[in-house]
């Protein structure tokens, strides 16, 4: 069987299932009691923070553990804003950034706030300049991802917190998909992490907020974890996941390098192995395990079951496997095609043998997927010597293969006028026209839907 959605969340490390075990049973009183069962938990409890904290490179006083990392970014964000009220009310952040982030920031809009979201290129990466130029004398808080879930396009971390230090705000990094490969460079000042990203249990998060910025903890007071992180520590689960992240690291270097030579072999062989692909995200500064496509004429939650019954579980951003029929926040951001949205993220000691059979069944997949799914018949119509293609009601990957079909029906130089409703067709045309050498013109209003309209240039 091929795991291969580990940026979802990675299989428990060995080490973390003996670390977890072995603390059952010295990790279960009150580490905040003088007693000597409480001394012992206390013990285990101060190890495992100086562990962490070595590994993402702070002082042991300034991380705490939270309940997971959605929760240490919440109270982060929260923490820092309140600390700051008085500079302003002003939050960056990236167009690309896990929906913890951009949840917080809605809610913080939502308070009275204000927030710039700053937008990415085709691959993923924020500009350094944005980010300046993003800056504002009320500026509290910038946020950046180290590197995105979705696509592994790792960012500039390092140049970002120079410009925000500068500016004397504080950059909140979101390090859940990297911290496992090693630690985030640069003069951050908040830092975040989820163990379950690295092989740590899940319910185990990272916050750490450095000396001498300002914060003031969000919510009722609780002296645990410095205020920081209210409720009773779970011990063990934090113990084990103190103990992976110290085993993965240890592993990092040497596995990287495989790591990235299989992803790098699914980049260069996909585009050949299947026709009317797309490789989305960085191609050279990315994660090592993290390779994206996209399928045209591909409904991506089909073509996920046909992987899962040949036995791969994969992911993916494609509005098609999503209840609200929408592209994923960071296809939509790049302005890739989001249609078969496939993500492959391998976990460490991923399968050279996995890898080639994952290759060997996704061209058959693909191809299955798209003959069950069917062209249906376009209602085409000629308008002022525009044809005219009639999508409404039809979802994704429909409008695009309707178009693909009737484009060769108009001259070169002519029209095509698709009319559609469904939101990706708003990401997913204009991506189709790219890849096939088609002009896109540009979106009207329809008197249903919205009218896309691409001109036929070879």
């Amino acid at each position: 069987m091929g795991y291969f959605d580990a940026a979802s969340s990675a299989p428990l490390h060995p080490v973390a299932r003996q670390a977890l075990q072995a603390s059952l049973d010295e990790g279960w009183a009150d580490p905040a009691r003088l007693y000597r069962e409480g001394r012992r938990a206390r013990m285990l409890l101060d190890a495992a923070r100086e562990a962490a904290a070595e590994a993402v490179g702070c002082r042991a006083d300034e991380l705490v553990f939270t309940s997971s990392g959605t929760r240490a970014v919440h109270s982060g964000v929260a923490g820092v804003l309140a600390g700051r009220r008085r500079v302003g009310r002003h939050l960056i952040v990236s167009a690309v950034e896990h929906s913890s982030v951009l949840h917080a920031a809605d809610t913080h809009e939502a308070d009275g706030g204000t927030v710039t979201q700053v937008a990415v290129d085709r691959g993923g990466a924020v500009s350094v300049q944005a980010y300046a130029d993003a800056l504002r004398p009320d500026t509290a808080l910038a946020c950046l991802q180290s590197a995105n879930h979705e696509v592994g396009t790792e960012q500039p971390v390092v140049e970002v917190a120079g410009v925000c230090r500068e500016a004397g705000v504080p950059l909140l990094v979101d390090a859940a998909q990297s911290l496992g490969w090693g630690r985030v460079e640069g003069d951050w000042s908040v830092l975040t992490g989820s163990a379950h990203k690295w092989g740590g249990p899940s319910g185990v998060g990272l916050l750490v907020v450095r000396k001498g910025v300002r914060f003031a903890a969000q919510g009722p007071a609780d002296e645990r974890e410095s205020g920081r992180a209210a409720g009773f520590e779970n011990i063990p689960a934090i113990v084990a996941a103190a103990a992976s992240l110290r085993a993965v690291r240890a592993e990092a270097a040497q596995e990287a390098v495989r790591l990235r030579e299989l992803t790098e072999r699914i980049r260069a062989r996909v585009p050949r192995l299947v026709p009317d692909v797309e490789v989305v995200g960085d191609p050279a500064r990315r994660l090592p395990g993290i390779v994206t496509f996209s399928c045209l004429y591909v409904d991506g939650e089909t073509l996920l079951h046909e992987l899962d019954r040949a036995g791969f579980s994969v992911s993916s951003g494609s509005s098609c496997t999503s209840s609200t029929l929408t592209p994923s926040h960071v296809l939509r951001a790049m302005g890739v095609l989001s249609e078969g949205n496939v993500r492959v993220s391998l976990p460490l000691g991923a399968a050279e043998d996995d890898v080639e059979r994952f290759l060997e069944v996704l061209p058959g997949a693909v191809a299955g997927v798209r003959e069950k799914l069917g062209a249906p018949v376009a209602e085409t119509v000629v308008q002022d010597d525009v044809l005219v293609v009639d999508s409404l009601g039809k979802l994704c990957p429909i409008p695009v293969i309707e178009l693909a079909k009737v484009i060769g029906d108009v001259p070169v130089g002519g029209l095509v006028r698709i009319l559609a409703d469904d939101e990706a067709a708003r990401l997913d045309i204009p991506a189709w026209c790219e890849m096939r050498g088609q002009e896109y013109v540009g979106e009207e209003p329809a008197e249903k839907g919205t009218a896309y309209i691409v001109r036929r240039a070879t």
